[in-house]
């Protein structure tokens, strides 16, 4: 009996699509929050 595995592409990138929108407005939120451009030394590399 062979072993098949099935997977969802679809799901895997809309899982991975609300993932990357999920942290894109924890960051504006943080941002808005705290009324600063720059919260870490990540934000503005220049």
């Amino acid at each position: 009996m062979g072993l098949r595995i099935n997977t969802n592409v679809e799901a895997l990138n809309a899982h991975r699509n609300l993932s990357n929108t999920a942290n894109a407005l924890s960051r504006s939120m943080q941002r808005l929050s705290s009324g600063l451009r720059i919260n870490s030394a990540g934000d503005d590399a220049a």
